[in-house]
């Protein structure tokens, strides 16, 4: 039996004796499910889940530099996969709990129309995204720009945020016209939440398979493995798929 086949099993088991507490990094797009997953995670085995949101590509040197994390919740895949490669985390772990999809995005209805086309106006004086060396949503957006012909036009108007995080604040308080979000930072209940939005064809950008991994200091620490196999309970899933993720389990 493979080591994340047992990791699944530990998910499905009842509540565990002695519940502990693991330590887990968070990309920012996954911030709303994965706070849900914690909570149902903690009914469920008795075990609770520290989070902390930001940048997979600072988790990452914050991972290197000794950070006390168990987990990683990616949102890509190379960053655990290069981790684990380099000692820094479990081989056996690694699973893809998400797909991502990209959005173009404005709290203003009617402003973001079905096909993109405003990246395209002079009316528009800020785009944000996310940096793309930090954050796999910001290369998506980059990957999107330049497949529409328009990245090099709108060099002046964006907009960089740190994180996936930033990027939809400034969209939300307005000092963005319009910004690249995750599509789950303003999907609710199978529909766009409030505003407009253009969902990013998938052959626009690389897909963003987010993948998890347990770190070498949760190494055989039972909440840690309890935490990733439980993504893939049925729950965890659903929460995932509700928030306009895809999944590939």
């Amino acid at each position: 039996m493979t080591r994340l086949a047992v990791i699944l099993m530990l998910a499905l088991v009842g509540p565990i004796v002695r519940a502990d507490q693991v330590q887990v990094a968070v990309a920012a797009n996954f911030t709303v499910p994965a706070t849900k997953i914690a909570e149902e995670f903690h009914k469920d085995t008795g075990h609770s889940a520290q989070l902390v949101f930001g940048a997979t590509g600072k988790f990452y040197a914050q991972i290197k530099n000794g950070a006390p994390f168990e987990v990683l919740l990616s949102a890509d895949q190379q960053t655990p996969a290069r981790l684990a490669r380099e000692g820094d985390a479990v081989e056996g772990s690694l699973m893809t709990y998400a797909i991502g999809k990209l959005v173009l995005w404005s709290p203003r209805p009617g402003l973001v129309d079905g096909q993109g086309a405003i990246l395209k106006s002079a009316g528009v004086s800020h785009v944000a995204y996310c940096n793309p060396a930090l954050a796999p949503y910001g290369a998506a957006a980059v990957q999107t720009m330049k497949s529409l012909g328009v990245f090099d036009a709108l060099q002046s108007r964006l907009v960089q945020g740190e994180n996936i995080a930033q990027a939809y604040q400034f969209v939300a308080t307005g000092n963005a016209e319009i910004g690249f979000v995750a599509l789950s930072q303003v999907y609710r209940d199978g529909r766009i939440s409030e505003g407009s939005a253009w969902v990013v064809p998938a052959n626009l950008y690389s897909p963003i398979r987010q993948d998890a991994v347990i770190l070498s200091k949760g190494r055989d620490h039972p909440a840690a493995m309890a935490f990733v196999g439980y993504l893939g309970s049925d729950k965890a899933r659903a929460i995932i798929r509700s928030f306009g993720y895809d999944l590939s389990l």
